[in-house]
């Protein structure tokens, strides 16, 4: 009579056959000598390119690259400096430039001490007859002035000027006195003293001990030099020629003088001071 084995106890004894033959395949090491078809020997971990190459990688996968890595790559980059000549250096030269000017308005005024010189006193003065003895020649005397200093070159303003005249001791005391309008240009030169041009109109009288005995007009024109002592303050020099219409006239010695054109050469030495006016 033959036995036969419960159905549950030869299913447990397939099982355990199973996992016995499992375990055993796993725990077996594998072949060393065994190589896949066409498969590449990988690099040695401690091959000298291998952590090189693999930096590389790591930096092209945006992954911060080893040390080493880096002090390779910076001692490349000294090389190539070291190699490539520097450019030549240029040093800046800076010029020396005057400062812009101050945009300040000014009043300007003065006086100044003056001197008539007469070229030709015309028809006041006939070079023979009883009227030779010369009524108007040369003389001195002192100039007052004011005006308004523009930001830019320009100088408007007026003068009183009285000048003791030469007139033969036909007066006592022969005055000439002016009332002008002037101005002037005076271009910037960056220095202190400058030079300028002047011209102007005005009126003039004529007498004895300061009468009005003749009277006329004048112009002028002429040049000087201003020498800038001070921001406030200013010495010139200045000539300038003017001719004067005067009109006929009768003197104290009752002889009649005819309408002349008398001609005179200018100078003045001069003092003026400024006070500010404004900025622009």
């Amino acid at each position: 009579m033959r036995l036969r084995p419960p159905p549950g106890a030869l299913l447990a004894a397939v099982l355990a056959a199973g996992a016995l033959l499992s375990s055993t395949a796993a725990a077996a090491p594998p072949d060393g000598d065994a190589r896949v078809e066409g498969a590449l020997p990988s690099a040695a971990p401690d091959a000298p390119g291998a952590a090189t190459n693999r930096d590389a990688d790591q930096a092209a996968d945006g992954e911060p690259a080893s040390p080493a890595v880096d002090t390779a790559l910076g001692a490349q980059g000294d090389e190539a400096a070291a190699a490539e000549p520097l450019p030549p250096v240029r040093r800046r030269v800076q010029l020396a430039t005057r400062p812009p000017p101050l945009h300040v308005e000014y009043a300007q005024y003065g006086v100044a001490l003056a001197a008539e010189i007469s070229l030709d006193a015309g028809a006041a003065c006939p070079r023979s007859g009883p009227l030779y003895s010369c009524i108007l020649g040369s003389g001195g005397g002192l100039a007052i002035r004011g005006g308004y200093r523009s930001p830019g070159p320009w100088y408007f303003g007026g003068a009183y000027q009285f000048t003791k005249m030469d007139s033969s001791n036909l007066y006592r005391l022969g005055i000439f006195q002016q009332l002008r309008a002037e101005m002037r240009y005076m271009p910037d030169i960056g220095y202190r003293a400058a030079p300028y041009f002047s011209a102007g109109i005005g009126g003039v009288i004529y007498g004895n001990e300061w009468g009005a005995e003749t009277g006329g007009a004048l112009i002028f024109g002429g040049v000087g030099v201003e020498l800038e002592v001070s921001r406030r303050a200013v010495l010139g020099v200045s000539c300038v020629y003017r001719p004067v219409l005067l009109a006929g006239w009768k003197d104290t010695a009752n002889y009649e003088r005819a309408t002349a054109i008398a001609q005179f050469v200018g100078f003045e030495l001069l003092l003026e001071v400024r006070t500010e006016l404004g900025r622009r």
